[in-house]
Formats: structure tokens, C-alpha cells, sequence
């Protein structure tokens, strides 16, 4: 009866806004932004209409805008730019040659050491550069070794999640759980406070993934296993006397339900090329090039009584169809991508790149394949398109570092600039760690040596910087605030310890722990770990215990997005690469968060004396 004596009208107001919050998040087909920027607006009309004052103190609705400046944002962004730089660069290449070279003579050492190498690098930098490094040097080992991706990519994605979690700049969830502390009057934790206790899990964790996960998860096939090329370029040939002779391009294109597409005409007679125009005319032993599959060419033959031609000769028996200098390849639409949340024609991306489109896979709870009408299709983060062309076009595509591309060769690009901008991203980590300067302007100082010596440009740092994330950090900010200078935050920590009271201190360390994993593979992993570091601080002040623990327990629970493919950006890039299904993630994730969770909860009591 007294907890709800205890709540304020605003405090019952914002708790509510935090269910719309964790609902709204969970809608895959409701944008993150959408809902991130209807939980700032609410906020902020609420409390503008209904002023909040206690103790002669005023909240301000407009202080729920300071989450764009605030420390953790500017250092989630400046830390997205600089990990850019490495993309653009090529600057983590070395270390991708040096585990594709090891693949074949040593496949069981090599997967560890990308399994301990993707967690060590994921401490400093951004594990989205990183699973973007290996993604296609393991697609391109998994063809050349015969063996399943499915057995090393998911291992690879978890590894990255795990080692972000062993410094405070890890993740941006680690930043920003940190840095709500500290707006909360904690001491700032060191860049390697909760390094131990991670390490310790993640060697557990590292040896399941190495050992076990690949003796249990099932072989699955990438969305497009055949790398041969799909469409082929024929010349139709219109025979003498045949019905298709004298007839236009337009009647021609109509005999085949407007299905065949002419990209030339080749006249014979006057040994030219021809645009072919609508009301052109055919004539006898004119040549229509077109493009298409083998099986559509076959069909246009009979349809139009033509005579199908390579630059062999006749098609036949001793003369199939050929793809010169064709290549198939697997464009992923990752964070940061020119084609995120537009359309293909919108950007005239195939036209600019001389690339065909054959088909997109879209992955979910149901993975569907498109085959049709795939330039006006709006494509997400995940989706993963596939692309035909020479080689030398999907070459240049893969140098341009737009796009992900999986195309199943190992070669890595390095550019001059790799040197600056490892040594640039070094430096920006050294500085912090010795706190020299902190991590939001040590990595904004980087950012700018990153453009005075030309590793990024600005169009480099705009696709770096992710809408949602900076939306969705902003929201949880706001929404974390309310929830703490109302009183909310202390009325649900009051429920917390009520609901476990006589339980012990490791059981409610752990409890809360349990509840932020299940939170962050449901909802954004962000939202969780700002709305839970106030309510884990009340927990902390209600049993007049230090409250790092609690934090940590925040911290280590909202990182541990393994069970469902939505809960972090890489796991569907994985998903996407591996051909995984929604059960796969599951299957393999929630053991993998058991082992953390308990691990956590047994060394967390134990490191802090409680």
C-alpha cells in the first residue's frame, strides 16, 4: 500500500510511456526512429503542458533535448566516424589475410583465433567494421574449405558481442550506461574496471562457441549458394520467312508478353547497331541482343521463330550458353549503406554500377526470396541482394567499400591510408585509457586527424553515422531521466526488492541481470541499459549496498543480444550470411546467455565483497 502512496502522478505517467517504449520497440515493421522520436515528443509536450516541481525544483521539458549533446552521444558517433576510417581504409585488412592464409592447413586453430581476434578487437572499436572485415574472407574460406558457413559465422558475430562488453568503450551500450552513472554521482569506472570479470566469461563462452556450437547447429545454405552467373547474353536471330520477319520491336516485345527486354539490334545487312526503337522493323537475319536466363532465351527462340547465337556460333549441344566474364555476388544493405530505406531505381544503383539485380533475401521469422519487381522495393538493414556483372564491376564495388560484399573470393583492398588510420584509432584509445582525455573528445580529436589526413570525407562520416542509433540514445536518455527525477525509478526499484525480498544479494544481482538479457533480445539493447541503470542504482540505495555491481549487472545483461536475430545490427548481417534461421538463433544464443549470466553471477558478488 505504501508503494503506491509513493507514486506521483508524472512518475505513473513516464512508467507508462516506458511500456509504450518497450512495445513500440519491439515492432519490426514500426521504424525505431518512429518510436524513438514519439517517446521525446510525449516527453516533452507532457511535461511542458503538466509542469513537474519538487522541492522547489523544476524539470524542464527541454532539458529531455540534452541527449544531443550529450558525452555518451558525441562519443558513440565520433567512435562510429573513426571506425569508418578503418572500413575506408582497409586498415584491419592485415589481420584478414593473415587468418584467411591460416583457414586451410589449420581450420580448427584458425576458428579459434577469429573467435579470440574478432573479441579482442571488438574491446576498442566497433564490432560492425569488424564483423564487416570477416564476413566475406569466412564466406569465401567456407566455399574454398568446403565447409558450412553456418558453422563459423554465428560463432564469429557472438565473439565480436562478447568482447565489446570488456571496456567502457566497447559498445555504445557500455558508454552510455556509464555515463549515466556518472550524471547519477557515480565515480566514472576506468576504461578497464570490469575487464576481469568479461575475460573470465568470455573464455568460458569463447570455448563453447569454438567446440560445441559447431557440433549442433545445423548446415544451412547462404540465401544464394550457386555463385555461377544466372543471366546470360544471346542474340536472337530472326529467321527468313519466319512470323517474327517485318514485324516491330513493340510486336516482337508483345509475342512474349513484354517479358524479353533488347538492349541492341544488330543488323546484318548494313553490319551496325541499331538502338532498337519501339517502331523499328526487324528484317531477316537481323540480330536481337538480349539479356536473360537460359531457360527465358530458350522460349523467346520458339516464340519468335528466331535462332538463338552466342558469339560461338548457334546454341546447341557443343555451343551452350556462355556468361563471359560474369560474377555473381551477395550485397548486404549494413548499417550505414546508400541503400538502406530507399529503392534501387530511387538511387539508379545498378545502372551507375553496371550491375543486374537477379533476386533479394530478406531474412526474419520467415525468410522469404524475391525474384520480381525488385527496383521499387524499399530495402532494410539485412536484406542481401543478388548481383551480376563483370568481374571487373564487382570488383570496383567491392574497392568502393559502399556496400558489404560477399563474393566469394578472399582478395582485401588495403589503401596508403591504413597506416593513419589505425594509428589514429590506437591513439584515441591510449589517450583514454590513461585519462589523458576523455573518450567523447579524445575520439572527437581522432575524427579530425581522420579528415586532415584523408582517411574519411564527410560523405564517409554521414553514412557512418546511424539515424536510429542517435534517435533511439537521445529517447532512452530522456526516457531515463523522467524516470529518475520523478521518482520512478526508486518506486520500481522498490518493487524489484520487494518482489525478492528475502532472497539474497547475489540472487537479486542476478535476477536483475536475467531481466535485462530477456529485455535487450526483445527491445533495443540502448533503451535497456538507460532505463535499467537508475532503477539499478535505486536497488542499490534500497539495500545500502555499493551500487557498481548493479550497474555491471545492467551493463553485462543489456550486451547480451544473442538469442534473436533482431537483437543487435550484426546478428542479421550474420543471419543474412549464413542463411540462419530465427530457431538457429535461438537454439544457439540462449545457452550462450545462460553461461554469461551465470558466470556474471557468480563473479560479480565475488569481485565486490556482497
Amino acid at each position: 500500500m505504501d508503494l503506491v502512496l509513493e507514486l506521483n502522478s508524472h512518475a505513473l505517467g513516464v512508467i507508462f510511456l516506458t511500456l509504450i517504449a518497450l512495445f513500440l520497440f519491439t515492432r519490426e515493421n514500426f521504424p525505431i526512429e518512429t518510436s524513438s522520436l514519439i517517446i521525446l515528443v510525449s516527453l516533452t509536450v507532457g511535461f511542458t503542458l503538466f509542469p513537474y516541481t519538487k522541492n522547489d525544483e523544476t524539470l524542464h521539458a527541454l532539458d529531455f533535448f540534452s541527449g544531443f549533446g550529450h558525452e555518451a552521444l558525441i562519443a558513440v558517433c565520433a567512435l562510429m566516424i573513426a571506425g569508418q576510417g578503418l572500413v575506408r581504409t582497409g586498415a584491419l585488412e592485415p589481420i584478414g589475410r593473415f587468418l584467411s592464409r591460416l583457414w586451410i592447413p589449420y581450420p580448427k586453430i584458425s576458428l579459434l583465433l577469429t573467435l579470440l581476434i574478432g573479441a579482442i578487437l571488438s574491446a576498442f572499436i566497433n564490432n560492425v567494421p569488424i564483423v564487416i572485415l570477416l564476413l566475406p574472407i569466412l564466406t569465401a574460406v567456407s566455399l574454398r574449405t568446403k565447409t558450412p558457413a553456418s558453422k563459423i559465422l554465428m560463432p564469429m558475430g557472438f565473439s565480436t558481442l562478447i568482447g565489446g562488453m570488456s571496456t567502457t568503450i566497447g559498445t555504445s551500450t557500455n558508454l552510455l550506461v556509464v555515463s549515466v552513472a556518472v550524471d547519477m554521482g557515480l565515480k566514472s569506472f576506468g576504461m578497464f574496471d570490469f575487464f576481469l570479470p568479461v575475460s573470465i566469461a568470455a573464455l568460458i563462452a569463447i570455448f563453447y562457441l569454438w567446440i560445441i556450437v559447431p557440433l549442433f547447429i545445423p548446415n544451412r545454405e547462404a540465401p544464394f549458394s550457386d555463385t555461377s552467373p544466372r543471366i546470360f547474353s544471346a542474340k536472337l536471330m530472326i529467321v527468313k520467312d519466319s512470323t517474327s520477319e517485318n514485324l516491330t520491336i513493340e510486336e516482337l516485345i508483345q509475342k512474349t508478353d513484354g517479358m524479353m527486354k533488347i538492349s541492341r539490334l544488330y543488323r546484318s545487312s548494313s553490319d551496325i547497331f541499331i538502338f532498337p526503337t519501339k517502331n523499328i522493323k526487324v528484317k531477316a537475319e537481323d540480330m536481337l541482343v538480349v539479356e536473360d536466363t537460359p531457360e527465358n532465351l530458350k522460349s523467346y527462340e520458339t516464340i519468335l521463330e528466331a535462332a538463338l547465337y552466342t558469339n560461338l556460333g548457334a546454341v546447341d549441344n557443343e555451343h551452350p550458353l556462355k556468361a563471359d566474364d560474369q560474377q555473381i555476388a551477395e550485397v548486404i544493405i549494413s548499417q550505414g549503406s546508400k541503400l538502406n530505406n530507399t529503392t534501387l531505381s530511387r538511387t539508379r544503383f545498378l545502372t551507375r554500377k553496371n550491375l543486374l539485380c537477379l533476386a533479394l533475401h530478406r531474412s526474419g521469422r520467415t525468410p522469404k526470396t524475391i525474384i520480381k519487381d525488385i527496383s521499387d522495393i524499399t530495402l532494410k538493414e539485412g536484406d542481401v541482394l543478388l548481383v551480376q556483372g563483370k568481374t571487373e564491376h564487382i570488383a570496383e564495388l567491392k574497392r568502393s567499400r559502399e556496400l558489404l560484399v560477399l563474393d566469394a573470393t578472399e582478395d582485401v583492398i588495403q589503401s596508403e591510408k591504413a597506416p593513419y588510420a589505425f594509428l589514429i584509432m590506437f591513439a584515441i584509445v591510449l589517450v583514454s585509457a590513461l585519462g589523458i582525455l576523455p573518450i567523447a573528445i579524445s575520439a572527437t580529436f581522432g575524427v579530425l586527424l581522420m579528415f586532415l589526413t584523408n582517411c574519411i570525407n564527410w560523405k564517409d562520416a554521414s553514412n557512418a553515422l546511424n539515424t536510429q542509433v542517435i534517435l533511439i540514445v537521445v529517447a532512452s536518455l530522456a526516457l531515463g531521466q523522467a524516470l529518475l527525477k520523478t521518482g520512478a525509478a526508486s518506486y520500481l526499484a522498490n518493487i524489484f526488492v520487494s518482489s525478492m525480498e528475502g532472497s539474497s544479494t547475489t540472487v537479486m544481482l542476478s535476477g536483475l541481470m536475467l531481466l535485462m538479457a530477456i529485455i535487450t533480445n526483445i527491445v533495443s539493447n540502448n533503451a535497456a541499459a538507460v532505463i535499467g541503470t537508475p532503477i539499478a542504482i535505486g536497488i542499490a540505495l534500497q539495500l545500502n549496498l555499493p551500487p557498481e555491481p548493479f550497474v555491471l549487472a545492467v551493463l553485462f545483461g543489456a550486451n547480451m543480444s544473442y538469442a534473436t536475430p533482431m537483437a543487435y545490427k550484426t546478428n542479421l548481417l550474420v543471419m543474412t550470411a549464413g542463411g540462419y534461421t530465427f530457431n538457429d538463433f535461438l537454439k544457439v544464443g540462449i545457452p550462450l546467455t545462460i553461461i554469461m549470466w551465470l558466470t556474471f553471477s557468480w563473479l560479480l558478488p565475488l569481485l565486490y565483497n556482497i
